[in-house]
């Protein structure tokens, strides 16, 4: 997390982390993870462990909730640990940085691929490299199936 710190917005370098959600604690849902994420609206970063064991995820400058539409700011990212911190940053192609709906959760878009997605369950999920950051994709493989997954507020 020290690393991860280094790379935030410095408003928010000196906030302390709040768990919100994870799924060893709340189960696996993405329905919970909205209603303990939306609470107070604080910036959040999305913290995953796949089956192979590779550890990635998004800071989000909003809490992350349901929506119809995308939102958030240029300060959200991706992120992946392999083997050592690669942060990918908005590029300014376009505005697709998160967006939730009860069966599928979002980061960063284009071309119809995500930089990051979830679904329902959060079993599964996926990682492409997309406009809005440029990135490569984050897993080792184009779909994964979610072992951990903890969502941390910046209060």
């Amino acid at each position: 997390c020290a690393q991860l710190g280094a790379q935030l917005p410095p408003r928010l370098t000196q906030q302390p982390w709040q768990l919100l959600f994870c799924t060893r604690r709340d189960g696996f849902s993405l329905q919970s993870l909205y209603r303990r994420g939306g609470q107070g609206g604080c910036p959040a970063l999305l913290l995953i462990r796949d089956t192979e064991g590779q550890a990635f995820g998004a800071f989000s400058s909003s809490a992350i909730r349901c929506s119809s539409g995308f939102y958030g700011t240029g300060e959200t990212f991706l992120f992946s640990f392999c083997p050592e911190l690669k942060v990918f940053r908005w590029t300014g192609r376009n505005n697709f940085f998160v967006k939730g709906d009860v069966n599928l959760l979002m980061v960063g878009g284009g071309s119809g691929r995500f930089g990051l997605w979830l679904d329902g369950d959060l079993h599964h999920g996926g990682s492409q490299p997309c406009d809005t950051f440029g990135n490569e994709p984050l897993s080792p493989r184009e779909e994964f199936c979610i072992q951990d997954l903890e969502l941390w507020g910046l209060a």
